[in-house]
């Protein structure tokens, strides 16, 4: 029996009025004297001239985005049209709200393989784009020197975490597990890279929102201060929906100036996993800037709280590609991101709305000591699985320096370990989640830090790019395959293969449809408005890994936007 295959539009660009003029994001209001808050994106980097457009039309320059030679401005809506009309801007969207995606894992990925070799972070800067980093003793090197080295505020209300999201983040990149090194303790709680620089970036409140404008603000920041602290890595656990290309989105335009600047950017890919509201099961949710085929885009899996992998799941809950709009395949690893222990702000709001999530001080014998720890806390979501990538991408920076963005991004997909299980059926609060371990759920695998370390493979660095492939429907076949551009480092012989990821050559068989029992292509199709599969099309799809598989023969595998993921058991 040949299964359906359910993929739709998840976002909807909203108030379609404004797509008569290019230049003006659909859902950027234009009508009525109201002052709205916009991000325009110029030809050349904006100056006293640009400042003067604004002023001429009524509007306040508020912030100077030179990273995206952009200026955040707040302007009477109706004025934007005459704005969008001068030659020199070339686009106008909102400063939208962005948020943090919430929802033990070193083990489960090899990191200890890498303490053992003296890998540690030593020397390699990360920046977190977060809602602040509170200080703790676990962010102290062994001399008890701070090293949390810089703080930067872009928001307003200081660089302090007033959430506990940051700080939890940080200390999944970098905690050393000082306040879990003790004589009774049963776990060490440590980062991924216990002695990286942290570099701190105040651009989420402390309910855990931001906008596009103050997350850019940071961004532009953490290039400038990329020499001055060694900053290799740039950790964005936050997104919001994608409400157009991503080559004029000016969040994922900014990411992708800092990836050209020499700067791993890891984004979490979201928590609309189990969004099924317009029958997607899930695909095609993949949050901004992690739409952006240049940066690390991450999903989440459950360690189901043992070190050991070989029972590892996906979670249910993590965002799935294609992207909507440029239908990029993403995301491009995952790692753990369920229930996972880290560091706690004790007065961050999110403790004093979830103390349910607080970790006991003897983690895995709460049994004899039920008292709860005041420097750890349990959180999940992409948001964690994120930072794990963080981590690794420094480990390997310290081994290897001279490495590019896109050297890590290949060299940490290519090595990722391949066999999560092809599907999982996941029960949490009463509902059932069905989980394939598709490419657009798991990427190119789940992190693996010591094959990364022990892999010699080093792409070109003076020609191709590691972009995320196109995920392409032929119509005549039926099947959908992944292109990779000319430029791209996986080449010819695409890494990702030669067989469609979808198509007629059945994967799954069984008496239960896996993707449901109707066809929702439709008009609003993913890929397209002229429904190209049709309103009761089938397709099955090919195996991903198989013998002609992702990295040769040698591998084998057999909701809104949440604020709080309460995790799986």
């Amino acid at each position: 029996m040949r299964k359906t295959l359910v993929i739709a539009f998840v976002f909807t660009l909203a108030l379609a009025a404004n797509a008569k003029n290019h230049k003006i994001a659909s859902d950027t209001k234009t009508t009525g004297t109201a002052t709205v808050d916009v991000i325009v994106q110029f030809k050349h980097v904006p100056g006293t001239t640009h400042a003067a457009k604004v002023a001429r039309h009524g509007g306040v320059v508020k912030t100077d985005l030179t990273v995206i030679r952009s200026l955040h401005i707040s302007m009477k809506a109706n004025e934007l049209v005459k704005l969008a009309n001068d030659p020199e801007v070339s686009f106008i969207s909102p400063n939208r709200k962005v948020s943090s995606h919430l929802n033990n894992a070193t083990a489960a990925t090899i990191a200890p393989y890498a303490w053992g070799l003296g890998f540690d972070g030593t020397g390699v800067g990360v920046a977190v784009i977060d809602s602040g980093v509170h200080g703790t003793e676990d962010l102290k090197d062994a001399q008890g020197h701070n090293r949390i080295v810089y703080n930067y505020d872009s928001l307003g209300g200081g660089t302090d975490d007033g959430y506990g999201h940051g700080t939890h983040v940080a200390g999944i990149i970098g905690g050393n597990g000082k306040n879990s090194s003790c004589s009774n303790c049963d776990l060490v709680i440590r980062g991924m890279a216990p002695n990286a620089t942290i570099v701190n970036f105040h651009a989420l409140d402390k309910n855990g929102q931001g906008t596009d404008a103050s997350v850019i603000a940071a961004i532009n920041k953490v290039i400038q201060l990329k020499g001055t602290y060694n900053i290799r890595v740039m950790n964005l656990s936050l997104g919001r929906p994608v409400y157009e290309s991503y080559t004029q989105d000016p969040l994922c335009q900014a990411v992708e100036r800092a990836w050209n600047a020499g700067i791993v950017v890891v984004v979490s890919a979201g928590n609309y996993g189990r969004n099924n509201s317009a029958g997607t099961n899930g695909y095609g949710t993949i949050t901004a800037p992690g739409n952006d085929p240049y940066v690390i885009t991450v999903g989440a899996t459950n360690t189901k709280n043992t070190p050991d992998r070989g029972d590892d799941v996906m979670a249910s809950y993590s965002s799935k590609g294609p992207t909507s709009i440029d239908h990029i395949a993403k995301p491009d690893l995952v790692a753990p991101g369920n229930r996972v222990v880290s560091l706690q702000q004790s007065s961050g709001i999110l403790i004093k709305a979830n103390p349910g999530n607080r970790a006991y001080k003897n983690y895995y014998t709460a049994t004899t000591d039920t008292s709860f720890s005041d420097k750890y806390y349990i959180l999940s979501g992409t948001s964690m699985a994120a930072p794990m990538v963080s981590g690794a991408a420094a480990l390997l920076l310290q081994k290897n320096p001279g490495m590019t963005p896109d050297q890590v991004k290949a060299r940490l997909m290519k090595t990722a370990w391949k066999n999560l299980p092809l599907t999982t059926t996941i029960v949490d609060s009463g509902q059932t989640f069905i989980v394939q371990s598709d490419i657009f759920t798991v990427g190119a695998g789940y992190l693996d830090v010591q094959a990364a370390l022990s892999s010699t493979d080093l792409a070109p660095s003076t020609s191709g790019i590691a972009i995320s492939p196109l995920a392409y429907f032929d119509s005549t076949s039926g099947n959908v395959y992944i292109v990779s551009g000319k430029s791209a480092l996986w080449g010819s012989s695409a890494m990702w293969g030669a067989t469609a990821v979808w198509g007629a050559n059945q994967f799954m068989n069984g008496q239960s449809a896996l993707w449901g029992s109707s066809a929702l292509w439709g008009s609003s199709a993913l890929w397209g408005s002229s429904a190209l599969w049709g309103s009761s099309g089938t397709t099955g799809f090919s195996a991903l890994w198989g013998s002609s598989a992702l990295w040769g023969s040698t591998t084998d595998t057999t909701q809104a936007l949440a604020t709080m993921i309460n995790g799986e058991d």
